[in-house]
């Protein structure tokens, strides 16, 4: 995976974790003792071989610096690669700071396209999962996709605390809506038998 450029975004405020948010990015949440939110991402790009790691930061962002410099630099084993930090800053041609996700890819879209690489890889810094990312790349190079998104299904419950996809019978986005309520939820709601999913299957 050595022609793959991993973009971590550092997140936002994170006002469902405060008050553990409320001096520190959400990313840098203490996790089991010594380890942060943004140690599992930087994990499994390291993992995966995926080993040039940008971090996106912003917000409460101080501590979580500080971590990101303490716990990962070129001693620690990464040969060519390199784990570092992006600050929001001010310029004369972009005067305001990050105005969300997307908006922080496109201030530094210039340096990423610095690197000769052939993928980009975006990943949220404040998430707890295990990924083979190397896994994911090959799926996207092999159906020539040009852009394909991980996601997990989410119960009814939760679901209007997420941003939703829906997904057609080949695994393509027909609809995606941020937080829906009401009628906007229920109207994305995936009927598995049309994606020819047994109700055993879809239950996973």
């Amino acid at each position: 995976m050595k022609r793959v450029l991993a973009i971590i975004l550092g997140g936002g405020a994170g006002t469902r974790l405060y008050p553990l948010t409320k001096m520190r990015a959400k990313p840098a949440v203490p996790l089991a003792g010594k380890y942060r939110l943004i140690d599992i991402p930087i994990s499994n790009c390291i993992n995966s071989e995926i080993n040039k790691i940008y971090v996106l930061t912003q917000f409460n962002s101080a501590s979580l610096n500080r971590h990101l410099t303490m716990t990962y630099n070129l001693s620690a084993g990464f040969g060519q690669g390199f784990v570092e930090v992006l600050a929001a800053q001010q310029t004369p041609d972009s005067p305001s700071w990050f105005e969300g996700t997307a908006d922080a890819v496109r201030k530094y879209q210039w340096l990423f396209q610095e690197w000769d690489v052939d993928h980009y890889l975006i990943l949220s810094g404040d998430q707890l999962y295990r990924m083979d990312y190397s896994e994911f790349v090959r799926h996207h190079i092999e159906t020539g996709a040009q852009l394909t998104v991980g996601a997990l299904p989410v119960d009814p419950q939760q679901a209007e605390g997420f941003g939703l996809m829906r997904t057609d019978a080949k695994g393509r986005i027909a609809e995606f809506r941020e937080k829906p309520k009401g009628d906007a939820l229920e109207a994305m709601r995936v009927n598995t038998q049309e994606l020819g999913l047994s109700a055993e299957e879809a239950a996973k």
